[in-house]
């Protein structure tokens, strides 16, 4: 046991600062990345966004959803479940339960 200790007390603060030192890009990569990809979007881009729904709309008339390839039904199917997902995480985190609404 005290061979354990004195291991942890020697190699610790080496793996600790391997653990940082490796953290630290993946994290800034992370920040450059959160800054664009999770802000709201602008009052610029809310007729960006109904012109997407419109087109959706119409090519669901129309059937172009039928000429997907194998490749854009799986992006379409991934993006679809992690709005779900967030759509999910955020009615938890709003109720603070994951059950039910406590009244």
């Amino acid at each position: 046991m005290a061979k354990l200790v004195q291991s942890l007390s020697t190699k610790g603060p080496v793996m600790m600062k391997a653990l940082v030192d490796d953290a630290k890009p993946k994290f800034a990569t992370f920040l450059k990345y959160a800054k664009v990809e999770l802000v709201p979007p602008t009052p610029a881009e809310i007729p960006q966004i109904r012109s997407g729904i419109q087109k959706l709309l119409s090519g669901f008339r129309t059937g172009r959803w039928k000429q997907l390839t194998v490749k854009e039904a799986w992006l379409n199917t991934l993006v679809t479940a992690e709005v779900c997902l967030w759509f999910f995480v955020g009615e938890c985190i709003g109720k603070r339960s994951i059950v039910a609404y406590k009244v």
